[in-house]
């Protein structure tokens, strides 16, 4: 089986299964256990599974070490992601907590729409016109999703529990857009000194790293939120196979996103997002009951439609080797003609 097809099969896979489990610990219930030690379980666990990542992968331990030591300064940049991630993380047990796990799976998808604002503010790109028509119809699609058959008006779809949910998941999307764009940053202007460890896989050093920032960033925050409990019940009280399994599946998700990232596209990721809401639709209605109505199905179909528009590649320059060619030419002379207009 095709490298590429294999991993995003597991992201379509982990997406929808995160999404059902976590909301089977959370959902229907209030959960006993603490979300600061979900959290650090599944960071605890990526680690592991990282440093197995790179032994297998012809790393060895005197590698990591050597890796650590030469790359404080990017410890110290990732920090950054590191605790906004786990705000994330806390934010999605709050999410599924208070919403069905279908409406969620399209609510989150907003994170298009923040990471292409942040990319916008913080990288200062620029959207091509298809990329804006395709955010459009994604918040067309989170419209559709937050209204149920039968009812006239958005706000109203909504309790008090779903309004919280729905402020969760928008927080969620916030902060993934702006993790992943800064994470972005910070690997493309921060040089790496350790080239080559030890012949292993660079990314799994990476993972290594982010996981160890997410753990002392939740740490203490665990420290100071929830120290009274901990204290008083133990740190992994509530602990049931379902929070297990949760924590599992968010700690193999990570892996299995970095593994889409080397080998397969964007493009081909957005379609296994795209499959992910409709299969978690589909599951959620096998395995809790919910109600798929008419809004929820045009809902996954105008998100589908945005991520895959929004992920197409722009067209190539007309003209094949000559086009691409004039038009570095015609950048060069634009660029020329700016240079000389500016005050001297």
């Amino acid at each position: 089986m095709d490298k590429a097809f294999f991993a995003l099969l597991l992201l379509v896979l982990q997406n929808t299964s995160k999404t059902l489990l976590l909301r089977f610990a959370v959902g229907g219930r209030k959960p006993q256990f603490l979300y600061s030690a979900a959290v650090l379980g599944t960071e605890g666990l990526k680690c592991t599974l990282s440093v197995l990542w790179v032994l297998r992968s012809g790393g060895s331990t005197r590698s990591i070490v050597h890796f650590v030591r030469s790359e404080w300064r990017m410890f110290l940049r990732v920090m950054v992601p590191a605790a906004v991630y786990n705000c994330q993380q806390v934010l999605e047990f709050v999410a599924l907590s208070k919403l069905e796990a279908h409406v969620f799976s399209v609510l989150v998808q907003t994170k298009l729409l923040t990471t292409a604002l942040f990319c916008v503010l913080i990288m200062g790109k620029q959207l091509r016109r298809v990329q804006v028509i395709a955010l459009v119809l994604l918040m067309v699609g989170v419209i559709l999703a937050k209204m149920k058959d039968g009812e006239a008006g958005v706000i109203g779809s909504f309790d008090s529990d779903g309004t919280v949910g729905a402020l969760a998941t928008l927080g969620i999307a916030t902060l993934s857009g702006f993790a992943a764009v800064y994470t972005e940053m910070v690997l493309k202007r921060g040089k790496l000194v350790a080239h080559g460890a030890g012949g292993a896989d660079m990314l799994a050093y990476m993972q290594i790293y982010m996981a160890s920032a997410s753990l002392v960033t939740m740490g203490a925050f665990a420290l100071v939120r929830d120290a009274p409990t901990i204290i008083e019940r133990g740190l992994w009280y509530g602990f049931d196979g379902a929070a297990v399994l949760a924590v599992v599946s968010s700690a193999l998700g990570g892996l299995i996103v970095a593994a889409v990232l080397k080998y397969a596209d964007s493009v081909l990721k957005g379609y296994a997002t795209a499959a992910s809401v409709i299969l978690t639709g589909v599951l959620s209605a096998i395995f809790f009951g919910t109600v798929l109505d008419t809004h929820f199905f045009l809902a996954v179909v105008t998100v589908t439609c945005s991520i895959s528009l929004y992920q197409t590649p722009p067209p190539p320059p007309p003209g094949g080797e000559y086009g691409r060619l004039l038009t570095s030419r015609e950048a060069e002379k634009e660029a020329d003609g700016r240079e000389d207009r500016l005050p001297r």
